[in-house]
């Protein structure tokens, strides 16, 4: 058997191999995240895919659930605009140690005010001169 003849069952498994691969983790990404969207609750907290946080007010539909934005203000969104559950337990003493800790350092410290560009800035255009042309 010479090498050409065994080039294209070679080719095949190169190629066929990551591309099954691929599949899998995708369709196992795909179960996980209908998994997550059937356990919702109220009382959740979310965020969707355009980054909104949010919480759970009514999840009773299949298709929509209900997101309370902000205190009294619940809109209504598709189930799949819900990319994942945050955790509402997040501990930020840590972070707010080190702030401090910036802050102090900062303030004994000279601001320099110019601005680290040399760009111009164009003034807006005038509307009035948009609805002649």
């Amino acid at each position: 058997m010479d090498l050409s003849s065994l080039m294209f069952p070679l080719l095949l498994i190169l190629f066929a191999v990551p591309l099954f691969l691929s599949a899998r983790k995708q369709k196992k990404a795909a179960a996980e995240q209908q998994e997550l969207l059937a356990a919702l609750e109220p009382g959740d907290r979310v965020m969707t895919t355009s980054g909104l946080f949010a919480t759970v007010a009514d999840a009773s539909d299949e298709a929509t659930i209900d997101l309370e934005v902000a205190d009294g203000v619940v809109t209504t969104w598709l189930r799949q605009a819900v990319r994942e559950k945050v955790d509402t337990n997040i501990d930020t003493t840590d972070v707010d140690e080190d702030a401090d800790e910036v802050s102090a350092r900062d303030s004994d410290a000279v601001v320099d005010a110019t601005p680290a560009s040399s760009a111009i800035v164009a003034p807006p255009l005038d509307a009035k001169q948009d609805s002649k042309n």
